[in-house]
């Protein structure tokens, strides 16, 4: 905006106001530097300096007898570390002001149902003075420009672009104000911001900032000082709002990668081998294949044989009519037995010995199976492949790397490749990989058509990614009602960390207080503590079998970990006579982890008689910055544990829920209640049933009849969650947080129900299979399902 010569002096004037507000703004309300772009109409960006203020300190609890040195990740948590690594790249995130008034941002994250465009425009609303309704929010192509800034993960989207977001709001605010005064003819200081309009305290005359967007653009870009609300000011932040895109989801106008229409793009899928990452020797019948009803080409690719059709029903019936000749996998004959013995073999040995005489011990070995993100949303994606240029629609989580990788795959320079994050139906770690869209560019280039490609349901679970198998081995030591030393020594089947994030750890690994570790290893480092003083307390990580495809589960390791100790605890606490929560309480090391903790025994009723075969289960976790405590009962008798599957399997009902979450900070409430929610099904399903059972090296599960995720039948029909009042000024890590504790509440409450500890999760892995498995040459079910019979 180019401000006329006539308004010198009346500007000079709104200067000396703008700097009695930044000195009367008080020590509480910190200033960042913004900028004005240049463009069309306002457009403003991020602070490119400090973007996130340092986390609060922690408020210890009681000193314990036996006290803990606070770990790796009680110090610098891997949240911390996906936040400074977005940091350099804060001022390329942009907020437009259209003409009709409402404002436009393209998240650098994804979507995927945890609902932070939702979130994200609930902090341009506050800076902006803007109605919720009046920002649209959608999901930002590939940018390689934003470095590690594009990149969805450990809880870290409300956390790391809190700050900026709000900065370029209030960027854009102060300058339509700027722009009002200079139009009204009146100071700065006499407006004031309101339902979208610019109110004039002094004669009532108003100007929208739609009239206002093109006013107050810039010709060059400028750096611009702005303070950003206290909390005392919100009005949208804190408050419980529903989801902009909920009208949309529930009416089926939401757009998926299914979803997107790119002309002669049509339905595509691929027969996969029977083993894990099985290799295709020869086709017997490729000409009989493309011969029939509506395929229009049937072609080999590195994952097996793709077809493609007029509907996904025809590329069904292709794909199980394919006579193929397999190769080895790369884990031919494993088995679940095979991989345990690999693990045990392992294991990091534990160092504090048991000394009869003077101490007593708790040991413990519990094994953790392979298990499904389970993703409502297939992997799917869109792939149109020219020889000279590529365009990929896909839901990523990490879309500059999927950009990178499919570019280095074709041949292509960086700058041909195309990437569209499109909106997704479930995540849970599983769209951290780009695995769908990478084999979608591969299917287009060897076609040299555009092609839609869905992945079966069966395919996602025996040649997918999954969460690894892994152990635990846990050594407490105590005496005289104090507990000595708490050592854990995890070990898994290797995680796979090629998505981005051993990037970000390579770049910053000189700032890690880990010091030289490999990226699992650092990972575990960054996100496991004990929140109890345990006295000297290790908890260390090894790994093994590098053959198998994994990927993060919703709390990488965390679940596992806090499952396994919060079982030893309530060991720990059997053995010296203690109440479990008494135990807990007295042993915690910060008051933010006891109140949510006294919370859910208080609204739970903790130590209520309960008849025999149930129980309470009571467990906390710590994560990025917040805390959560659950409460769970369960019902193990077998008269009325509820609803069979397939008449071979009765399992325990989770029938009370209560969880109680700090996060400091809670954008949005509501959204926080539903993430709460989403991890305590989530808990109940990797304590109770769901898991995978690998057998001759492929997965015997193929489809949700028998990989048992929570049903409603299993779903507690008492069920609260309480959001803690503000502890902070800034928010904390929810995502993952509440899996961990709800998986650890429903195992402990199966061990105090039961009168034994379980030790191998789920706690339904049993052999023989209480399921028929599909077979494995064509892994496909006979007739259709998913709605794959759909024209596009």
């Amino acid at each position: 905006m180019t401000v006329r010569d006539d308004a010198h002096q009346q500007g000079r004037q709104q200067d000396r106001e703008e700097d009695r507000e930044q000195r009367e703004s008080g020590p509480d309300r910190r200033r960042f530097i913004g900028y004005v772009l240049a463009a069309p109409t306002l457009t403003v960006a991020a602070q490119l300096g400090e973007a996130v203020l340092a986390p609060a300190p922690a408020v210890a609890a009681a000193p314990a007898l036996v006290p803990s040195l606070p770990g790796p990740s009680e110090i610098y948590d891997l949240n911390d570390m996906l936040t400074h690594a977005a940091l350099p790249t804060a001022n390329l995130i942009t907020l437009r002001i259209e003409a009709d008034g409402s404002a436009s941002f393209a998240l650098p994250r994804a979507e995927v149902g945890q609902g932070i465009t939702t979130s994200s425009a609930m902090l341009i609303a506050e800076e902006l003075d803007l109605p919720l309704e009046k920002v649209r929010v959608t999901l930002a192509d590939a940018r390689p420009e934003l470095l590690f800034n594009q990149m969805t993960g450990g809880s870290n989207t409300t956390i790391a672009t809190f700050t900026p977001i709000r900065v370029a709001a209030a960027v854009a605010r102060g300058r339509l104000l700027r722009a009002a005064a200079l139009e009204l003819g009146e100071l700065l200081g006499s407006l004031t911001a309101k339902a979208g309009a610019i109110v004039s305290s002094a004669t009532g005359r108003s100007i929208g900032y739609g009239e206002l967007a093109a006013k107050a653009a810039a010709v060059s870009d400028t750096a611009v000082s702005v303070a950003l609300k206290k909390p005392s000011e919100f009005k949208v932040i804190g408050t419980a709002q529903r989801r902009i895109d909920a009208l949309e989801a529930v009416t089926g106008r939401k757009r998926f990668a299914m979803d997107v229409q790119v002309p002669d793009a049509l339905p595509t899928m691929v027969c996969r081998p029977p083993t894990i990452n099985g290799t295709v020797r020869s086709v017997d019948n490729l000409a009989a294949v493309r011969a029939m009803p509506g395929i229009t080409d049937v072609v080999r690719i590195s994952s097996g044989v793709a077809v493609r059709g007029r509907t996904f029903g025809q590329c069904v019936d292709a794909v199980r009519a394919l006579k193929v000749t397999w190769g080895p996998g790369t884990a031919e004959a494993a088995s679940d037995a095979t991989v345990q013995r690999k693990l045990r073999a392992a294991e990091l040995p534990l160092v504090v010995p048991t000394l009869p005489l003077l101490t007593k011990a708790v040991d413990a070995r519990f094994t953790f199976h392979f298990s499904s993100n389970s993703a409502l949303e297939t992997n799917c994606a869109v792939a149109d492949v020219r020889s000279d240029s590529a365009e990929i629609w896909a839901s990523l989580k990490t879309p500059i790397v999927a950009q990178e990788q499919i570019a280095l795959q074709l041949g292509l320079p960086v700058t041909a490749v195309k990437v569209h994050v499109t909106e997704g139906g479930g995540s849970f770690g599983r769209k951290l990989f780009h695995d769908a869209a990478g084999e979608a560019a591969e299917i287009s280039r060897a076609m040299g058509k555009p092609v839609k490609l869905m992945w079966h349901r069966t395919d996602d679970f025996r040649q997918g990614r999954t969460h690894p198998m892994s152990t635990s081995r846990v050594r407490a030591t105590y005496t005289l009602g104090e507990v000595l030393s708490y050592e854990q020594r995890h070990t898994s089947v290797a995680t796979d960390f090629g998505h981005g994030l051993g990037e970000i750890i390579t770049s910053t690994a000189a700032q890690l207080p880990v010091g030289d570790l490999a990226f699992s290893e650092t990972i575990f480092a960054l996100t496991q503590q004990s929140p109890y003083h345990f006295g000297v307390t290790t908890q260390l990580l090894s790994e093994t079998e590098k053959r198998f495809n994994t990927g993060s589960m919703r709390g990488i390791y965390s679940p596992n970990v806090r499952c396994a100790q919060e079982l030893v605890v309530d060991e720990l606490a059997k053995r010296m006579g203690k109440d479990a929560y008494e135990f807990r309480r007295k042993h915690l090391k910060e008051e933010r982890a006891r109140a949510v903790l006294d919370k859910v025994a208080e609204v739970g009723d903790w130590g209520r008689s309960m008849p025999a075969g149930t129980a309470q289960g009571i467990a906390l976790h710590p994560e990025y910055h917040a805390f959560v405590a659950v409460l769970a009962e369960i019902d193990c008798r077998p008269e009325t544990t509820g609803r069979k599957i397939h008449d071979a399997y009765t399992g325990p009902r989770v029938t009370k829920v209560v969880c109680a979450v700090d996060v400091g900070l809670a954008v949005n409430p509501r959204g926080l209640e539903a993430q709460m929610m989403g991890g305590i099904i989530d808990g109940i399903a990797v304590a109770l049933t769901s898991g995978l059972h690998l057998r001759d090296g492929h997965f015997q599960e193929g489809s949700w009849d028998n990989y048992f995720y929570t049903r409603q039948w299993n779903t507690p029909p008492e069920l609260e969650i309480v959001v803690m009042p503000p502890t902070s000024d800034r928010p904390g890590g929810a995502g993952e947080l509440a899996v961990g504790a709800a998986m650890a509440a429903v195992a402990c409450a199966y061990g105090r129900a039961t009168g034994t500890m379980p030790t191998t999760f789920p706690v339904n892995h049993a052999e023989p299979l209480a399921f028929e498995p599909l077979p494995t040459t064509p892994p496909i079910p006979a007739s259709p399902v998913d709605g794959l019979d759909r024209a596009f």
